[in-house]
């Protein structure tokens, strides 16, 4: 079984995965040099890098590192080492480096202006999958969105009908209107997707997340919202308000500190609410 062909059919299927390859060796070893093991998200594996203790103390780093999604190196010695005396190997030093397969990162924009637009090419050049969504047949196009790899000319809900966003999801919600924005993000907040971030000004932030407590969806969903949207870098243009929700999508994808959802310490709507009326509502987004 190829292991290159296994990763291709595991991106494909949005499934996560760890490649572990020899890369340095000294004395004998019970491989070679560039032997290679696929550890699949279910615990299955394809190829060996030799079997015995190694290859377990690998397999366990390599579910380590498709959660970390940062790799590692691994070194063993099994001179030195008695767990690895198995007596199937007449000892030496091997360093084994343990690199992550993640599936695609797909972000759905939903949304064809001016911020969509700037938004699916800007992250298309960092590496996301874009699928853009506007119930505008003239705005949702591929020539207006060549970078997109798909596009819904649809309504937002029948196109939400169609969308199941998986752990490694992205949604950004840019629509031209409060009353579209609100709906997706009562569907997207439910979604099993990694990152929901919606444009808007804190009270209409506090307004749309108010009026869906209301309607029953639990509080506690819209902590892991990003509203508003973006890293805080002063944006203003549409090009540079996709800079910075780029910038965010990249933070939550490499685990970085500033992925954190602007809103997640607040306990409730009403905290919220509060808390604006004394800061004010000047940010960026509108």
């Amino acid at each position: 079984m190829d292991i290159y062909e296994q990763i291709v059919e595991l991106r494909r299927q949005g499934r996560r995965g760890a490649v572990a390859t020899i890369v340095n060796v000294r004395g004998s070893i019970p491989s070679f040099k560039t032997a290679k093991m696929l550890v699949r998200d279910d615990g299955s594996i394809v190829g060996t890098i030799g079997g015995g203790c190694v290859e377990a103390d690998v397999w366990q780093a390599a579910r380590e590192v498709m959660e970390s999604e940062k790799p590692r190196t691994l070194t063993f010695d099994l001179n030195q080492d008695p767990k690895y005396d198995t007596g199937l190997v007449c000892g030496g030093t091997l360093e084994v480096f343990i690199e992550p397969v993640l599936p695609p990162a797909l972000l759905y924009v939903f949304g064809a202006g001016h911020v969509a637009l700037s938004v699916c090419q800007t992250a298309a050049s960092a590496g996301f999958d874009v699928i853009v969504s506007d119930d505008r047949s003239s705005y949702a196009t591929k020539e207006r969105f060549p970078a997109a790899r798909e596009i819904y000319a649809l309504d937002f809900d029948e196109a939400m009908q169609k969308l199941d966003p998986d752990e490694s999801s992205y949604i950004v919600i840019v629509t031209r209107g409060h009353r579209d924005d609100m709906r997706i993000l009562r569907w997207a907040v439910q979604t099993r997707a990694r990152y929901v971030g919606m444009i808007g000004s804190k009270r209409k932030v506090i307004q749309i997340f108010k009026t869906l407590e209301e309607e029953g969806v639990p509080a506690q969903l819209f902590e892991r919202v990003h509203a508003p949207i973006g890293l805080d870098i002063g944006a203003i243009t549409p090009e540079e308000i996709a800079v910075a929700i780029t910038a965010e999508l990249i933070a939550v994808r490499r685990h970085a500190t500033g992925a954190v959802p602007h809103m997640s310490w607040f306990k409730t709507v009403r905290d919220v609410a509060e808390a604006a009326d004394r800061a004010g509502d000047g940010d960026r987004n509108s």
